[in-house]
């Protein structure tokens, strides 16, 4: 008799045979990029990208899927990935993900993720010591920096507002100060909040992209006789564009003296005070309000999986007020473990089984390991760069992230960014190298993310090399 399909779909033997099947082809493919075998992707543009897929679905004799897919999505774990901030994961968080995803725990309420949610409280609590935070500290994770940022924000707004914006709406003239070299994603917070374009304050930067603290001052007094309400200050621990920390320990004097909310946006870097060569980067950490990491950065974790800290943990309980009596009940005792009372998402990943399987795995000295090499990398490239004639860095590296640009002799500014545009391009196409471009102040810079643990001198070498040829 015909197997009925859902009998098929869900017959424990396809999955284990499949399963080989995936973790041989994983592993194999982790072997190979660790040798700096191939390249790191097989650029096409969208349409021709959507129709390939479009034909595979009609296909009925398609090359496997998984394969398929490695063929045409960039590779992270290549030493010659240096592109966005995304991590390589490491393959044990890889398994604990496929594990999460297996069990489908919502994790709105206790029942519904026992272990994950019992996990995800141990390892914000040792996120919590290590960024140190009291005891009173509590977080919790959640699906992106985005996300984080806007629930920091929002937190700042129930801690420091004068409005019940919660329960009776917005109608006020509430600010955020920001460095302009911040991420987007905290402009766009701030305009989903309705503080508008008004309510987002830029600060200026420094020479090395380090937000101006002189300028907190008077741009604080201007704002209040503008009728301004300004409720918090956001720290980049670092920016995106360059990789610049803030200083944090300024800020947060800046934030006591008046009374302010310290936000301090570390999605890309903030976990450096795991590593005792690059801590003093972060140092004020400890003062600030509320603190985002990302572990999908430079925590070794799959996407998408990001930790929001407060330093008063009753913070994190009070940023929203909602019942949903079928879900959560009173207690007397605090809450942590129904997470839906804390966080944006009523269905939440068991994203906790990485960090905690990592942590059983290898120990906190995983993190510290890669911290210190990646960054380590920055400072190499930027020692290269100097040794070569016509190239100019943009500033001096503090993390893994550096800009740069080969700046030719005699040539003019709009030409020289037209070059390294073409060069940008060109190295996309040929798939070789993965990096990317920025504009600081009008000036087009190639930039790096060294995130590959396998990326070792010899491929910045070949980087340089290879972008000296195209020019």
């Amino acid at each position: 008799m015909e197997t009925p399909l859902l009998e098929q779909a869900y017959n424990p033997e396809s999955f284990r045979k499949l399963g080989h099947q995936l973790i041989d082809l994983l592993a194999d493919r982790l072997g190979s990029l660790k040798a700096g075998e191939g390249d790191v992707l097989h650029f096409r543009l969208p349409e021709a990208e959507r129709a390939f897929w479009q034909q595979y679905l009609l296909d009925q004799e398609a090359p496997p899927l998984a394969q398929t897919v490695l063929e045409h999505t960039t590779q992270v774990h290549h030493p010659r990935y240096m592109g966005h901030q995304v991590a390589p994961p490491l393959p044990l968080a890889s398994l604990a993900a496929l594990l999460g995803a297996s069990l489908n725990n919502g994790m709105a309420v206790y029942e519904m993720g026992m272990a994950p949610s019992a996990m995800e409280r141990l390892v914000t609590d040792w996120l919590c010591r290590r960024a140190g935070y009291g005891s009173q500290a509590r977080g919790f994770l959640t699906s992106g920096g985005t996300l984080a940022n806007l629930t920091g924000l929002l937190a700042a707004r129930r801690a420091r507002g004068n409005s019940d914006i919660w329960n009776e709406g917005y109608s006020g003239k509430e600010a955020i100060l920001v460095s302009e070299a911040a991420h987007y994603c905290v402009d766009r917070a701030a305009r989903i909040m309705g503080m508008g374009q008004a309510g987002v304050l830029k600060v200026p930067v420094d020479s090395d992209f380090r937000m101006d603290t002189a300028q907190l001052g008077p741009i604080y007094d201007r704002a209040l006789a503008e009728g301004l309400e300004p409720l918090a200050v956001v720290g980049s621990a670092p920016c995106t564009a360059t990789g610049s920390y803030d200083p944090l320990d300024r800020l947060a004097d800046f934030c006591e003296a008046k009374n302010l909310w310290l936000h301090v946006d570390g999605a890309h870097g903030g976990a450096a005070f795991l590593s005792q060569k690059y801590g003093s980067l972060v140092r004020g950490i400890e003062r600030a309000d509320s603190v985002v990491i990302d572990g999908h950065k430079m925590l070794g974790m799959p996407v998408l999986s990001t930790a929001l800290l407060f330093r008063n943990g009753a913070d994190s309980y009070t940023t929203f007020s909602q019942e949903a009596e079928y879900l959560l009940t009173e207690t007397e005792e605090e809450d942590w473990y129904n997470l839906a009372k804390r966080t944006f998402e009523c269905t939440k990943l068991t994203s906790s089984l990485t960090w905690f399987a990592v942590l059983k795995g290898y120990g906190e000295a995983i993190f510290t390991e890669y911290i210190d090499r990646q960054y380590d990398q920055g400072r190499q490239l930027a020692e290269l760069i100097r040794q070569r004639p016509g190239w100019e860095l943009a500033c001096e590296p503090q993390s893994n992230i550096l800009c740069f640009r080969l700046h030719p002799k005699g040539i003019d500014p709009a030409s020289c960014n037209r070059l390294n545009r073409r060069i940008r391009q060109q190295l996309l196409e040929e798939g070789k190298f993965y990096i990317v471009q920025t504009k600081l102040n009008g000036t087009v810079y190639l930039r790096t993310s060294l995130m590959s643990p396998f990326t070792t001198r010899r491929h910045l070498v070949e980087l340089l090399d290879a972008v000296e040829a195209m020019a």
